[in-house]
């Protein structure tokens, strides 16, 4: 059975869990089973090591060697119990962030080191190999005002707290990556609405699908 998998990447305040949902939903509508999870997260052994990556429920400064370990734990769980058996079943499987997170993060913005990340990740998601990644790309100071209107609601995650020139490198990181890997990336402006993104996102997948056998009605 054919399988993809597609991941959705981008600074803080670009859209991806929004474009996710709507991708999700495209999908059904084409008749085709999709997979949608997250990272950090996806499994219960994710979601509490997300709670301790993003809520400080440790209560203490998380070194960047053991948060990268942390990504690392809560990608293998991920990976091994619902990314490959989703594939295995010749799902469609959508993952907001993965393994690219932590290569620029951890990476290029904790100066932890792009290629030792990469080797990290490498051992974490086994064959789990996305392939496509949308990079929605975004201004990060119109991405911060964005969560601004969010966090009238709900505070600020550890990540989010972060300075602002730490999240201008990791918006250099992600298109540092987008140039290294230009077969799986594809880079979409995330600056305008919702609508014109989804637009965007959809006809890249779509023609990877088609390409892919996995689509009907690709003529049009």
């Amino acid at each position: 059975m054919k399988s993809f998998f597609i991941t959705l990447e981008g600074p803080e305040g670009s859209g991806k869990s929004t474009q996710a949902a709507r991708l999700v939903k495209r999908l059904a509508d084409a008749s085709l089973k999709a997979v949608r999870t997250r990272e950090p997260g996806g499994t219960p052994t994710g979601e509490a090591i997300r709670e301790i990556l993003q809520r400080d429920k440790a209560g203490e400064p998380i070194v960047p060697e053991a948060e990268a370990l942390l990504f690392a734990a809560s990608r293998a769980q991920l990976v091994r119990r619902v990314i490959l058996p989703a594939l295995k079943r010749g799902r469609i499987v959508i993952s907001d962030r993965f393994a690219d997170s932590t290569t620029v993060y951890q990476g290029h913005a904790r100066g932890l080191g792009v290629e030792r990340m990469l080797d990290l990740n490498a051992f974490a998601v086994d064959a789990a190999a996305p392939d496509l990644t949308i990079l929605i790309d975004v201004d990060v100071r119109l991405g911060f005002q964005r969560l601004a209107r969010r966090h009238r609601k709900s505070g600020r995650d550890r990540m989010e707290r972060e300075a602002i020139e730490f999240h201008e490198n990791v918006r250099q990181g992600y298109l540092n990556l987008a140039r290294r890997y230009p077969a799986r990336f594809r880079v979409v402006d995330g600056s305008r609405s919702s609508d014109a993104v989804e637009a965007d996102v959809w006809k890249l997948v779509k023609a990877r699908l088609c390409a892919a056998g996995l689509l009907t009605g690709c003529s049009s």
